[in-house]
């Protein structure tokens, strides 16, 4: 799940705004460190992140994007009740800010509240101005099936794949979900889609050759089966190939 939240979070509003030059010194200030706390956070210098982070909001102690950098360092440091703090204070000062409905969204997603979350990444969609809303889609989509609701989660996917380019993740779960009620068509053309999309892995061949399986087409099986030895001789899907154990569900998101 880190992966999936690196991806959300990149750079996460801080982007300096066309009328930045109209903000008083100290909330420039505080948006100078909340770049530079962002940029170190994606770097994985947690340390230096936070010492941006803390010269931020003494800058300006009500400049919103600040506290939802630090949300999302406390939740990676696992530090979870300063981190719904931090979240609900950026909320507090900025209500419509989209990246901080959808990180703190993700947060309960994680802390299993996936009902308060979907509310949250809803609420993100609800500005006409954030500018990725496919985020919010999946994420929704994510936390759905978390909580064992296929038939929604399938709705979010397909809405963030209207967005272009599609969300590969979104791609590998509609073609998951596809293959678990037998629409092998549909997954196949799924899957076709995300490996376009340099989504080759152990998972996403070990599907192809179980799609190829179910509907007997056996050169495409082979095919993806000799993909799966040559680069992942050593998988667990390239063993259960070999074994022809093709009812093993896939083991991974689809990931690189």
């Amino acid at each position: 799940m880190k992966q999936l939240l690196v991806m959300l979070v990149v750079l996460l509003s801080v982007a300096r705004p066309v009328w930045a030059e109209q903000l008083s010194d100290d909330t420039k200030r505080a948006q100078i460190h909340t770049e530079l706390g962002a940029g170190y956070f994606g770097m994985g210098k947690l340390g230096v992140a936070l010492e941006e982070l803390t010269i931020a909001i003494k800058s300006d102690s009500k400049y919103a994007p600040a506290y939802n950098m630090l949300g999302l360092l406390h939740m990676e440091l696992r530090e979870f009740d300063k981190a719904e703090e931090y979240f609900k204070r950026s909320l507090s000062l900025d209500p419509s800010n989209s990246e901080a409905h959808n990180n703190y969204g993700w947060f309960l997603c994680q802390r299993n509240r996936e009902d308060d979350a979907i509310g949250h990444f809803m609420s993100a969609l609800k500005n006409p101005l954030y500018a990725t809303p496919e985020k919010a889609y999946l994420n929704a989509g994510e936390c759905s099936l978390k909580k064992g609701d296929e038939k929604g989660a399938e709705d979010f996917f397909l809405r963030a794949l209207k967005f272009q380019p599609a969300p590969g993740q979104a791609l590998w779960r509609m073609a998951e979900l596809n293959f678990r009620h037998a629409n092998y068509d549909e997954a196949q053309r799924h899957l076709d889609a995300f490996m376009k999309a340099g989504g080759q892995t152990r998972e996403s061949l070990w599907l192809g050759a179980r799609i190829a399986h179910r509907l007997g087409k056996r050169d495409a099986e082979e095919s993806y089966g000799a993909k799966l030895r040559t680069h992942f001789p050593d998988s667990r899907e390239a063993q259960a190939y070999r074994n022809g154990q093709f009812d093993e569900a896939a083991t991974g998101e689809g990931r690189k």
